[in-house]
């Protein structure tokens, strides 16, 4: 008994036989390797040159008022009449940054003073509070902490504007207007929520494991908090710190409704000041918007190195 023939591969005929007939459409084009390389590098060419195309364009646009600062902070009032705001002017002149730090002309430095003086403690309050608050919320569960965060986090939704008569009526009433005190309290209080979210998100994030290790090892919840959680919320707290000073500091709304007397406001009111009846001294606002940016670029500057990278953190899970 013989075996069957094994059976012929696809494509191959005995000798003499002519070839199957090839399928329609079987074979497709394929690009050469080089061809391929060409028009992935064209496209990330062409990508790359139009993203730095916007960020250019971006880059105009925002720096296009700071130019017209700069240049107007060094004219003269009789320059900038003549000349506009965007000219380079003809003699760089420091007279503005003179005048406006003068205590008897611009007073300055009384306004930057005062915002010191608010910046830092509401700026630490609201910080301080919003991550005792986030440890609560992100590292324990009890009955109704859900509602409760939502509550909280509910205040970041809040128009300042429509607290405006209440905080206003409230200050006057308890003896806290006109100090610097009426708006330390309205931006701790405003800034507790946005600081609850970012460290209840953050915290949430920390491995549960360092805590029940922590506590088979013998330390207390204050101990775990100061010497194990706080240590690790270090971007986190730079984050925060950045966007609250910067905001607080750049804020006009709430000082220049709180305070009315020259020695309780804040270097944004204080630039209004500068403002005459019937002219604009537009040199010396310049030179004092200048100055008073300044603080906020020295903290951007100081927290560069954990800013982008607690962004970040307590994004995603995991």
């Amino acid at each position: 008994m013989t075996s069957a023939p094994a059976p012929i591969p696809d494509r191959q005929c005995p000798r003499g036989a002519p070839l199957p007939p090839r399928r329609r459409g079987s074979r497709r084009h394929r690009p050469a390797e080089g061809e391929r390389f060409s028009r992935a590098h064209w496209r990330r060419l062409l990508g790359t040159a139009l993203l730095y195309f916007v960020l250019t364009i971006m880059l105009i646009l925002f720096m296009t008022p700071v130019y017209g600062a700069i240049v107007t902070a060094f004219k003269s009032q009789a320059e900038v009449s003549a000349g506009g705001y965007w000219t380079i002017p003809t003699r760089f002149a420091a007279e503005n940054f003179e005048r406006v730090l003068d205590p008897e002309d611009g007073n300055l430095g009384l306004y930057l003073q005062n915002s010191l003086l608010l910046t830092i403690p509401a700026s630490l309050f609201s910080i301080a509070l919003g991550t005792l608050a986030g440890y609560g919320l992100g590292k324990y569960s009890f009955k109704g902490d859900g509602l409760l965060f939502i509550l909280i986090v509910a205040g970041m939704f809040l128009p300042p504007q429509i607290a405006l008569i209440p905080v206003f009526r409230l200050m006057n009433d308890i003896g806290l207007y006109d100090t610097l005190w009426a708006v330390i309290i309205i931006h701790t209080a405003f800034g507790i929520p946005i600081c609850t979210l970012v460290m209840r998100n953050f915290f949430q994030v920390v491995p549960n494991a360092l805590r029940e290790a922590a506590l088979i090892d013998g330390a207390n919840e204050y101990s775990i908090f100061f010497r194990i959680m706080l240590p690790l919320t270090l971007p986190a707290l730079a984050v925060l710190a950045t966007l609250q000073f910067t905001w607080i500091w750049n804020d006009f709304l709430w000082p220049f409704i709180l305070t009315q007397r020259a020695e309780s406001r804040t270097v944004m009111v204080g630039i209004l000041n500068l403002t005459g009846q019937y002219t604009v001294d537009w040199g010396g606002q310049a030179a004092a918007s200048l100055i008073g940016s300044l603080p906020t670029l020295f903290i951007f500057v100081f927290f560069q190195r954990y800013f982008i990278r607690g962004l970040t953190l307590g994004a995603v899970k995991g």
